[in-house]
Parts: structure tokens; C-alpha cells; sequence
């Protein structure tokens, strides 16, 4: 489709080169230079700029990923059985924590998937940084995190089922992070995409990691071009206007992980007759799970599995003690 021609859609339109586009754009039609303007409002024209635009980008992602409260942080899962669950670093207890933690903390109370909490009265803990003797704590809640010390719980829903995620300022997986891999950037992965949105988000039925069924709000779908065949992804929005799009290729499970990469777009443009965003697979990133074993990522939708290689974006990474 002439719109999605990933030849003049991609990040090419500085100096000359851009000049050249342009004319060549206005011979073909107007929808063609709509997407040149764009492209140039939208994309830096300088690509020593862009090129440091993307370093910065992965420097900032990797920086995120090993902060103190990121995924790498993330260094248990333990699954919530009916009724009372003990906690502390006392290895009897229901959920073992690390040895800084109290040898009895207290217990999770687990009754058709309402968890509270209830702290041992020797055992000072916080949730939003107030003294907490018991709460109830609501799945994926930011606001209903339990802190003690270096230590961070919170309830996670995977699926049907419920589990306790325990985040560690001092976890194996941060101390021993070997570093993020990624392609060369190419500007040629810079695609401009349609988008076409859903009267209303549609519901998918979809799995995780584990294997848990789960539901994906799908806002509407992107179609872009590359090496001449049109491509599909669902899209999810994320709570910027951005759209989230979980997808695989046939990069996957040799040069990148296997289940999956993630990307985020801009926020959509409207034009006279579609609406536009751009696709940079430069940003590709990792799901969680690719680092770490406690984490329950969303696979992608039959749709957004591709038939094509896009060496873009990240590699593998490369786990400590891995051969």
C-alpha cells in the first residue's frame, strides 16, 4: 500500500535526500506527502541526532531495568494457598524471605482471592510509607505495597490464580546483571505505520508465560510495510496515549528471547483520511521474563506473530553463568 511504503516511510528525509522525497511524494499523490510532512514534524532530520536519541533511550531503559525498584529487583513468587500464609526468613514459614527479614513477619490471610495482611506486633512495616499492622491488599495495586526494610510485597494476579511478588533491593538477579545486548541501530526499522482503531477495545483471550489465561484490551491494530509485504499488530494503549504492541518474529528464539519483544509507539496522528504513528523496532525491548524467572509476561496474539526477521532493537540477554 502506497502510504506504508516502507522505502519513503522510513527515517530518510534531511538535506537532500528529503528534498528528492518530497517531489517525488507530490507526483504521487497527496496521501504520499501528507505522511512526508509527517515524517518530518514527527522524526529528526539529522541522523547523527536520531542516532543519539536512541542511544539515550537504551541507556535510560537499561537504567530503569536495574534501579532498585526494577524488574531485576524482582526476586521471588510465591503462590497463595487458602487461608493463612506465614512469612519471614524463618525457613518453615508458608513464604521464605531473605535473611534480612524478621524469622516470623507475620501472615497473609488468602479467602476467594482477598488477601489482608496482618503483621507480627514486633515487626515494624510501612505500605505508602504509614505504620501498618493489617490491610488488605488489592492484586497489582502500586498503592497496596508492603515494605520491610529492603524488602518490598505485593499481590500479583496471574490469571486465576494469586501470589505474593517479593522485590529485593539486594537480589541475586540485580547484583549480578551482566548488561543489555542490542542490533546495531538501523534506520531502515523506523516504519510509519496506520493505525486503525476499534469503535471499542475488543477483549482477547490470551496466555502468559505460565500459562495463564488472561484477557488483552486490544484499542485497534497497526499496518506498516517492510521488504514490501504489508504486516498487522495489535495494539493495547498504554495510560499516555501510546500504544503497547507484544510481538514475536522470526528473530526469535535465536538472536532475541523467544516468547516475545515489546514496543511502544508515539501517540496516534490524525491525518485527513487515517490516523498515523510511528514504529521504531530500535526501541524493541525485552519483557521482564527475559531476565528473570518471577515474572509472568503476556506471549503474543497468533496476529502479531510476523513471518519476517527484524534485527532490531534487543538481543538476548545473557545470564549470568550462561554458556
Amino acid at each position: 500500500m502506497d502510504y506504508l511504503s516502507s522505502a519513503e516511510t522510513s527515517y530518510t528525509c534531511s538535506g537532500e535526500r528529503a528534498h528528492s522525497m518530497k517531489h517525488r511524494l507530490l507526483r504521487s499523490g497527496p496521501r504520499l506527502f501528507l505522511a512526508f510532512i509527517f515524517i518530518v514534524c514527527v522524526v529528526s532530520a539529522d541522523s547523527s541526532a536520531y542516532r543519539q536519541s536512541v542511544e539515550k533511550w537504551r541507556h535510560d531503559y537499561e537504567a530503569q531495568l536495574t534501579s532498585d525498584s526494577g524488574w531485576l529487583s524482582v526476586s521471588g513468587l510465591f503462590w497463595l494457598h487458602e487461608g493463612e500464609n506465614r512469612f519471614g526468613s524463618d525457613p518453615l514459614n508458608d513464604i521464605v524471605l531473605p535473611a534480612s527479614a524478621p524469622a516470623q513477619a507475620g501472615t497473609f490471610d488468602f479467602h476467594a482471592g482477598k488477601t489482608t495482611v496482618h503483621i507480627h506486633p514486633s515487626v515494624t512495616a510501612t505500605i505508602s510509607g504509614k505504620p501498618v499492622q493489617s490491610a488488605e491488599l488489592r492484586p497489582d495495586n502500586r498503592d497496596d505495597r508492603l515494605v520491610l526494610g529492603d524488602l518490598t510485597l505485593y499481590v500479583h494476579a496471574s490469571g486465576d490464580r494469586f501470589a505474593l511478588r517479593l522485590k529485593d533491593k539486594h537480589s541475586p538477579l540485580l547484583t549480578s546483571f551482566t548488561g543489555l545486548h542490542w542490533f546495531p541501530i538501523d534506520e531502515s526499522y523506523v516504519l510509519l505505520a496506520r493505525f486503525v482503531p476499534y469503535e471499542s477495545p475488543q477483549q482477547f483471550d490470551s496466555q502468559n508465560v505460565l500459562g495463564d489465561p488472561i484477557k488483552l484490551d486490544i484499542v485497534g491494530y497497526v499496518l506498516f510495510s517492510l521488504h514490501g509485504q504489508e504486516y498487522r499488530l495489535e495494539a493495547e494503549a498504554n495510560p499516555d496515549g501510546t500504544l503497547f504492541i507484544v510481538f514475536r518474529d522470526l528473530t526469535s528464539g535465536k538472536e532475541t528471547y523467544p516468547a516475545s519483544r515489546f514496543l511502544d509507539t508515539d501517540v496516534p496522528q490524525d491525518h485527513i483520511t487515517f490516523r498515523t504513528v510511528l514504529l521504531d523496532f530500535n526501541k524493541a525491548y525485552n519483557p521482564p521474563c527475559a531476565y528473570n524467572p518471577y515474572t509472568t509476561c503476556p506471549i503474543p496474539l497468533p496476529a502479531n506473530r510476523l513471518r519476517v526477521e527484524i534485527p532490531a532493537g534487543e538481543k538476548l540477554y545473557k545470564h549470568p553463568h550462561a554458556p
